[in-house]
């Protein structure tokens, strides 16, 4: 795959769909800070600062899926509790992203709890059931699985090991899938990979390959006959083997018995974070053979994105933008691309506040830059470690300040914010207010100028909250938009 070419495969890969089953997990982080050790026992005592949930297991590799524009149906199975209301609360709030959770009463909704302090895990707390799955369940998630199949381009199997995915419902699937020409990516569990027989291609780590190989994995030639092991004993048709640091090796064989092996470097510039990457390989790879691309193409594909969330903290996707700007190594030399959407704002200040930074928001039109605008920026800026700008859409400007406004349209205004060092990140958004921005962002700063009082700033009351503080900055006088466009008419 060349680098000229990515653009469009990003594009082509946005029209496809993928269908993702599997066991799907919601998981918790209680983040905080150590001071002391507990008088009761010889503990770490973790003063919370800060509680939040995510997508795990296979929904979270049904997000990496639409992270990258591909449609995704994720069919698995919850408990009858509130953790599976979160879940499909969090999975609603993924573009492109159709759930069938199938509830089951013998069983409670997989959970992950794990207690932070910094960048360090204190502990991990499970709460899952992992036998198979009661005789009607395991037929719903069959059924609903079969249903969605026709209607997608590629399957995965996501494999936890937690009793969703039985021997026979698997070999249902891949058989089915087969049938119609869908191509088959597991993410596998276990030492025995023959339960995936007839799969296209499985994704093991160097420590799941070597388990299911019984053979070393250090070296390339070592690796080639693992993964030749596995193919022949297991009867898959390929293996897309993950290596950390070493990259990953492509092994398959057709069915004449001629085998292709492809070894693809390791992408990541700095590596700060594993959590996740192998949803990321599978989502990414499921995506391009969804598309239609060769399995070389898309699993260069899946270790670009692979090399994008590992330089990320904590469970994170890879988006077409990051990726088409990592195809070119001078747009990576001038550093990451400051106006995000969203999603993409909620990941990096994830990522930021992994790290021990402060966030910092504060937002405006921009309309015209002048010096008022740079004073309240470079106050915002010295408030935190990291400055997050919400900046108003056209649309938004022109019901706040009149059909003559704005001067400038959101993209150039975006441009010029962006450019500025004390911006570290620009968010575009449409209402008139930015509390959906704060309310998803969750600052540690809410930063507005003094013409304000701290009663009358937007979202005030939620950073405050969750333990927030608010700077009221000081104005330059005289300086305004307004004023501005006034002397430039003459007026």
């Amino acid at each position: 795959m060349r680098d000229t070419d990515l653009a469009a495969i990003l594009e082509q890969i946005s029209a496809a769909a993928v269908l993702c089953v599997g066991d799907v997990m919601l998981d918790r982080f209680v983040e905080g800070q150590v001071e002391r050790i507990s008088p009761e026992a010889p503990i770490p005592v973790l003063s919370v600062t800060r509680e939040r949930a995510a997508l795990g297991g296979a929904a979270n590799v049904a997000r990496n899926v639409c992270a990258l524009g591909t449609r995704c149906v994720l069919v698995g199975v919850v408990g009858d509790d509130s953790a599976a209301q979160e879940v499909q609360g969090l999975i609603d709030g993924v573009v492109g992203a159709t759930a069938h959770l199938i509830p089951a009463s013998d069983r409670p909704t997989a959970v992950k709890t794990r207690f932070m302090a910094g960048r360090a895990q204190l502990l991990r707390a499970d709460q899952e059931r992992r036998s198979p799955l009661e005789i009607p369940t395991a037929d719903a998630v069959r059924n609903a699985a079969l249903s969605a199949l026709p209607s997608v381009g590629a399957l995965i199997l996501s494999d936890y090991g937690k009793g969703v995915l039985s021997d026979r419902l698997i070999q249902d699937l891949i058989a089915a899938a087969t049938a119609q020409g869908c191509p088959v990516i597991v993410d596998p569990k276990g030492r025995d990979f023959s339960k995936y027989r007839g799969a296209d291609l499985v994704t093991p780590n160097r420590a799941e390959l070597a388990l299911a190989s019984d053979a070393p994995t250090d070296s390339d030639p070592a690796v080639i006959a693992a993964c030749e092991s596995v193919v022949r004993i297991s009867g898959v048709k390929g293996v897309l083997a993950t290596r950390s640091e070493q990259g990953m090796t492509l092994y398959r064989q057709d069915p004449s018995g001629t085998v292709s092996v492809d070894h693809l470097p390791a992408r990541a510039r700095e590596v700060f974070d594993v959590a996740g990457a192998g949803d990321t390989v599978v989502a990414a790879l499921a995506a391009g053979l969804a598309a239609g691309l060769s399995q070389k193409d898309a699993a260069t594909l899946a270790n670009r994105a692979a090399g994008i969330v590992v330089a990320k903290t904590g469970t994170a996707v890879a988006y077409p933008g990051e990726i088409l700007n990592d195809s070119h190594e001078e747009s990576f030399a001038r550093g990451e691309a400051k106006v995000l959407t969203l999603a993409e704002a909620q990941d990096r200040v994830a990522a930021w506040r992994r790290a021990g930074k402060s966030v910092g928001f504060t937002n405006g039109c921009f309309d015209l830059l002048h010096p008022g605008h740079i004073s309240l920026i470079s106050q915002a800026r010295a408030a935190c470690d990291r400055l997050v700008l919400g900046l108003n859409s056209d649309a938004s400007v022109a019901r706040l300040k009149g059909p003559s406004r704005p001067v400038q349209a959101e993209v150039a205004r975006a441009s010029v914010l962006a450019a500025l060092a004390d911006v570290d990140m620009v968010v575009i958004f449409g209402e008139d207010t930015p509390m959906t921005l704060i309310k998803a962002l969750e600052p540690d700063v809410l930063i507005k100028g003094a013409d304000y009082t701290k009663e009358t700033v937007v979202g005030a009351k939620e950073v405050e909250s969750w333990g927030g503080r608010i700077v009221l900055a000081q104005l330059v006088e005289g300086q305004s938009t307004t004023n501005t466009i006034a002397r430039l008419s003459g007026k």
